[in-house]
């Protein structure tokens, strides 16, 4: 008798075990699901008044640029799922998508920063910096993936906190307090960036079907010399572990891209219309969102350019190479006197 409901006990024990664990897996597979997500384009303009009436500032020339730079950092941390980079605990070490698609994010967010303390907020060279931009620019440039105390997320945060002060400080009427310049000189240097970051992610991506790449890297001057010497013509393919990688880093950065360029629109529409610059800057936010149209497939198809199969990754880097050329197009009618 004790014989059968000790093995009874054990059959009920290894069963609950069962049950428990299908449980768990169920439970993870529901929150990657719910987590795997892209958060939707906002309304950059909207946004800041919405963001500035709360603080009873008023929005001025500069408030736009920064609030859109607060609520894509926002959005980064705060999304579904929260932050996921540096998560070691499922279901966030399991996922890859949504954490390339954060660095692409955080990419645009510390080029814009950056901007804003060297460029944008500075009437000059020898102008002094901005006293918060010049604590959130190292504080956005902390490691993506850091879980230890500081992590990532709380650096983060204090480096919204600080753009979020001198975006107060815009508003507050006190012309020594804060400022933000508004000139073509100084667009065309954060275009500068955003063209090289454009130029980048277009390259990674068409690897993914592999090409054949004629070395230009010294341009053709006879007189210039690089530190390695490096193969002409040489063969250029993304590992298929890393092709889903780009993909999303891409999609990622465009993102934040295209909120910053529609926040640039509004606060540079004198400085635009002066240069005939305004449709070129439409071109570029187009290109943007038609690169942010959602995906009609549970995966990133990689096949061949001609082939019967789509390549997602050719697909993207057409409309970053598109939104690339347009951006060459806006900085030299920016330069033009």
């Amino acid at each position: 008798m004790d014989g059968t409901w000790l093995g009874r006990a054990r059959s009920w024990l290894i069963g609950g075990i069962g049950v428990l664990l299908a449980a768990c897996v169920v439970l993870v597979l529901a929150l990657m699901w719910w987590w795997d997500y892209e958060p939707d384009h906002f309304d950059v303009v909207a946004t800041a008044q919405a963001r500035l009436a709360a603080k009873g500032e008023r929005v001025v020339t500069g408030s736009v640029t920064t609030a859109a730079l607060v609520t894509s950092a926002e959005t980064l941390l705060d999304k579904r799922g929260g932050y996921l980079s540096n998560d070691r605990l499922p279901p966030g070490v399991f996922m890859d998508n949504v954490p390339n698609w954060e660095f692409g994010v955080l990419t645009a967010t510390r080029d814009l920063a950056r901007a804003l303390r060297n460029d944008f907020s500075r009437s000059q060279t020898q102008s002094v910096e901005d006293k918060d931009l010049q604590e959130a620019d190292p504080l956005f440039s902390s490691p993506n993936d850091r879980w230890l105390l500081p992590s990532s997320e709380s650096q983060y945060r204090k480096a919204i906190a600080h753009v979020d002060a001198y975006l107060t400080r815009l508003g507050d009427g006190d012309d020594s307090n804060a400022q933000f310049y508004a000139r073509a000189d100084n667009l065309a240097d954060y275009l500068q960036v955003v063209s090289a970051r454009l130029g980048s992610l277009s390259q990674r991506l068409s690897a993914a079907a592999g090409q054949v790449r004629i070395d230009t890297d010294l341009a053709g001057d006879e007189h210039a010399r690089q530190s390695t010497p490096a193969p002409s013509p040489r063969l250029v393919k993304t590992p298929w572990t890393k092709i889903d990688d780009n993909f999303y880093e891409a999609r990622g950065y465009t993102w934040a891209l295209r909120e910053q360029l529609e926040a640039i629109r509004a606060d540079f529409a004198p400085i635009l219309a002066s240069k005939n610059a305004a449709v070129s800057l439409e071109q570029v936010i187009r290109e943007l969102e038609e690169s942010q149209k959602a995906l009609g497939s549970p995966i990133v198809l990689n096949g061949t350019p001609f082939g019967f199969f789509a390549n997602h990754s050719l697909v993207m880097a057409n409309y970053i190479s598109r939104a690339n050329a347009a951006v060459i197009d806006l900085r030299e009618l920016l330069k033009r006197g």
